[in-house]
């Protein structure tokens, strides 16, 4: 049973009573209990030829410039995985969470899987900072806007599987007949607008009453980016994870502090603690 300290409800409780601004930040550790593994993990390892690749050197434009069809076989790996993965309790409690606090309300995730909005979290305010596996965009930057992978086309794969001629197909731009991508922020890339939302994070960072940061372990700039502003402008820090992280004194600081756990579990005892209060979640 996840017990909340009666510091950290008191602050949940006031987010109500002052109809404040909440942003939740979401990391890997959301989507676990839907049986997607982790980008750094054992999964994510991939062999070419004789040399193996670790993820921050596959999941590059520029190894996509010299190795499309490998690139693209290990996110069609990934892809598949997501396909047959379904929300779970946590990404159904931040849809509950969004319906209570309408336009105070934002989600910025770092995962791809696109599961929140899947569960029903609304795009507009939703800021995807790491893209969205699902959807595809034009490698030569034709103009095409990105659109959505044909997911029903795909089968099951095996792991280092190559890419079969229907697979190829695919994966052309509709409009230039060039190779299409992922529409993923790579490690040799940078957060923008455009595509990521850089600066309508950071504005919401800036303009959050209570930041609730969830399975996530702060190993990107971003997310850092959006802790470290809200605690600035005078939020509140609460972290939801299995265990301390980067993010862990940063909450302790503002007056928040760590609730361990799954998302699946805490989530649903921190909607609880509103509803006690007489909040219509």
């Amino acid at each position: 049973m996840v017990r909340i300290p009666s510091s950290i409800q008191d602050v949940l409780n006031g987010l109500i009573s002052s109809r404040g601004k909440l942003v939740v930040l979401t990391g890997a550790g959301i989507s676990a209990d839907s049986g997607i593994p982790t980008f750094r993990g054992k999964e994510g390892i991939w062999t070419i030829g004789s040399r193996e690749y670790q993820p921050q050197e596959l999941a590059t434009a520029a190894m996509f410039a010299r190795e499309p069809e490998q690139v693209w076989a290990f996110y069609l790996y990934r892809v598949v995985t997501c396909r047959d993965a379904q929300p779970n309790s946590g990404h159904h409690e931040l849809v509950k969470w969004e319906q209570r606090f309408g336009d105070h309300f934002r989600l910025i995730t770092q995962n791809v899987d696109g599961l929140h909005l899947l569960a029903g979290n609304c795009l507009t305010r939703t800021y995807q900072i790491h893209g969205n596996i699902r959807f595809l965009r034009c490698w030569d930057d034709c103009g095409q806007e990105k659109w959505p992978l044909d997911m029903g086309a795909l089968s099951a794969r095996q792991k280092h599987q190559a890419l079969t001629a229907d697979e190829r197909m695919l994966l052309r731009c509709p409009n230039c007949g060039g190779w299409a991508r992922p529409h993923v922020l790579w490690f040799d890339e940078y957060y923008d607008e455009a595509q990521f939302y850089f600066e309508s994070s950071l504005r919401a960072a800036s303009s959050a009453d209570l930041l609730i940061v969830i399975g996530t372990s702060g190993a990107t700039n971003l997310p850092m980016q959006v802790a470290h502003l809200a605690a600035n402008s005078g939020g509140v820090v609460i972290e939801v994870n299995q265990e301390a992280s980067a993010f862990s004194k940063l909450a302790d600081q503002t007056g928040g502090g760590l609730i361990e756990g799954g998302a699946s579990q805490v989530l649903p005892a921190i909607t609880k603690v509103w509803q006690s209060k007489g909040a219509r979640l």
